[in-house]
């Protein structure tokens, strides 16, 4: 049987949470892609993301325009989804990482978070 790029199975290099937010305060800009639905995206999402849910992360890569000189951090709600996002990123020749334990670990830190109802009020 062929593997199968998408299985959210097996181990990826990761980031932990608090490492990355260090590293997005300190002004480095890794790439975020939040490969998460576009309904959870807008309802809690790390600053400066793109969403590209892993559905559609395959077909959407290239419209993307990711450096290949910067890292990229995949992120989902609980690392799962992300594990295949960066088998597919470091496939195709980028430097990723997944945010380790996803936005849950985000959440458990408190780190901040933006969110279209944010701008409704």
């Amino acid at each position: 049987m062929k593997f199968l790029w998408w299985l959210p199975f097996g181990r990826v290099p990761e980031m932990d949470a608090l490492k990355l937010y260090a590293l997005l305060q300190a002004g480095d800009e890794p790439q975020l892609i939040d490969v998460r639905t576009a309904m959870e995206w807008r309802d809690s999402r790390i600053s400066g993301t793109v969403n590209a849910p892993i559905t559609e992360l395959k077909s959407r890569l290239e419209s993307l325009k990711l450096n290949k000189s910067r890292p990229v951090i995949a992120i989902c709600r609980s690392a799962h989804r992300s594990i295949p996002a960066v088998r597919l990123l470091r496939a195709r020749g980028f430097e990723a990482f997944q945010l380790k334990q996803g936005m849950q670990a985000w959440w458990q830190e408190k780190l901040p978070v933006v969110s279209d109802n944010d701008s409704a009020n």
